[in-house]
């Protein structure tokens, strides 16, 4: 009788779950940048700057693109090699500034504390990527959906680190940055070895149920966290509640193993049962002359997107939409720089308003874009457009300055930022291909710092100095901040346009895709 096998996608995507639960400690920085500052007498300014390098290190992740892609070729490499790779800076620059916090080393210069939180925060793109790329390739026909779970915990993961501050080191943040140099670390280190590329023929409507199950999970977690969130700003709650309510949540966290155990089971009785019809049939005769489906060329489709096709290296075409390029010939493509543009428009923008609700976009878009791709062949790009606007329309009702508008405005940017944060990734391994999409969707990342340097810094900043009037220059009233917001409903509109272009040029690309999938599943 077939054993439990934990070697399969499943399990991986649980692991990765697991490890970006972890990850999130850049979205913790308010909890210890105060010692932070007053041990190592900083300004404000000086310790904006190292929120900066803060940003830098999460955002710039084309090393981290660069080694998935070695080890996904080499040999004896893999994702746990991405893994490694983020724990040892991670725990690195942690354990650095929490050196210097606690006085066990003389106060760093500047940089060199922007150095360490660099290096701290840079960890968080290599767990990103390895889990992000490999839930891509193990479940190809449902991209956005696994990007969205994968990447909506890793913004939980934020929420999830505080509630180990408020329930384990209240009060006590330098036990708290002792335990980020070393619990997002030792968690990787752990779980990095299940984390695998499983190539798999599976495709079914119960994967996608499976797959639907972690998304509500995942939902039902964000949910938990903001009713804790809220209830901690309305009462003082006593030690033993804080006890109780870390308890539920571990448990909520260990329930997306449950699902993996069935989809293995099911996969364990569907082999038996396939055996078994094999046992029965073996008394036949296998007909030498005839050709399986597998075997027979007029039947082996291979289509651009296909992760097992690989490029030919003399190959001197122009790059094609779906075929796997690296990231300098991406960048020679069109698309590529629609797709920046886009993004630092959108996610530029949103990031300068953005709150906790994007966790939910990231959810959501994922899973709305695969079921109307599969169902009614709607490309991807299309829900960009239709974010990007939308978000466009959340800047212009903040900017109106209406009673509640604010509130309002701040859901829909909220949503339709995270939205990007699913959607993007799964586009790219589309267009580009997945051998290096580690590379590339971190090189589209990079418009996110670089639009959010725009909107908050030139945009805000800028309009906001220029209405301050009075003691300590401050504004106060809707018009310190609404041609601002009109700005950035523009650039959020000019991206859905992008995002419009992109949907055209690969309108037909799209098609190819959706027939390759059918042909597949017919295969299968």
């Amino acid at each position: 009788m077939e054993t439990l096998n934990l070697k399969n996608r499943w399990i991986s995507t649980v692991a990765s779950i697991w490890i970006q639960c972890t990850s999130g400690s850049l979205y913790t920085f308010s909890l210890y940048s105060p010692i932070l500052k007053s041990t190592q007498n900083y300004d404000q300014s000086t310790l904006d700057t190292i929120s900066v390098f803060k940003d830098i290190g999460a955002n710039c992740g084309v090393l981290s693109g660069l080694l998935y892609t070695f080890a996904a070729t080499a040999s004896f490499g893999g994702p746990w090699l991405v893994h490694a790779a983020g724990a040892i800076q991670g725990v690195t620059g942690y354990l650095f500034i929490w050196a210097s916090v606690v006085g066990l080393i003389p106060p760093p210069p500047v940089v060199g504390m922007c150095f360490f939180m660099l290096l701290a925060a840079h960890a968080q793109s290599f767990f990103n990527t390895a889990n992000v790329v490999t839930a891509v390739r193990n479940f190809p026909d449902y991209g956005g959906t696994a990007v969205g779970i994968i990447k909506g915990f890793l913004g939980l993961g934020g929420a999830i680190l505080i509630q180990v501050y408020e329930t384990l080191f209240n009060n006590k943040p330098t036990s708290y940055l002792l335990m980020l140099a070393l619990l997002p670390s030792i968690n990787p280190l752990l779980l990095m070895w299940f984390v695998r590329i499983y190539d798999t023929n599976e495709q079914d409507d119960h994967e996608k149920k499976l797959l639907n199950a972690l998304s509500f999970l995942a939902l039902l977690v964000a949910a938990y966290l903001m009713v804790v969130i809220i209830l901690e700003h309305i009462f003082t709650l006593q030690f033993y509640l804080r006890v109780i309510i870390f308890v539920v949540l571990l448990v909520l966290l260990a329930s997306p193993l449950c699902i993996a155990l069935r989809a293995v089971k099911r996969y364990i009785h569907q082999n038996l049962f396939s055996e078994g019809h094999m046992l029965l049939d073996e008394p036949q005769q296998p007909d030498v002359g005839k050709k399986t489906t597998e075997q027979d060329p007029a039947c082996d489709h291979r289509f651009p997107n296909d992760p097992d096709q690989d490029m030919d290296d003399n190959d001197t075409r122009n790059p094609q939409e779906g075929e796997n390029l690296n990231l300098l010939q991406a960048m020679c493509t069109v698309n590529f720089w629609i797709l920046f543009f886009a993004m630092a428009c959108g996610m530029g923008s949103g990031l300068a308003t953005v709150n906790n609700l994007g966790q939910i976009g990231r959810f959501g878009a994922g899973y709305v874009s695969d079921h109307f791709l599969h169902v009614r062949g709607w490309a991807r790009p299309l829900f960009m457009v239709l974010t990007l606007a939308t978000m466009s329309v959340g800047h212009a009702i903040i900017a109106s300055g209406v009673t509640g508008a604010l509130y309002a405005g701040s859901i829909l940017v909220g949503v339709c930022y995270g939205s990007q944060w699913s959607l993007m990734p799964t586009i790219t391994s589309e267009i580009f291909g997945v051998r290096h999409m580690g590379t590339i969707f971190n090189g589209i990342t990079i418009a996110s710092p670089v639009g959010s340097y725009i909107f908050s810094v030139i945009v805000v900043g800028y309009i906001y100095d220029k209405e301050a009037s009075g003691e300590g220059n401050s504004c106060i009233g809707t018009h310190c901040f609404m041609l601002a917001f009109f700005i950035m409903a523009c650039a959020s509109l000019f991206g859905s346009l992008a995002a419009l272009a992109l949907f055209f040029r690969t309108k037909s690309f799209y098609n190819q895709v959706i027939l390759r999938r059918l042909l597949h599943s017919i295969r299968v």
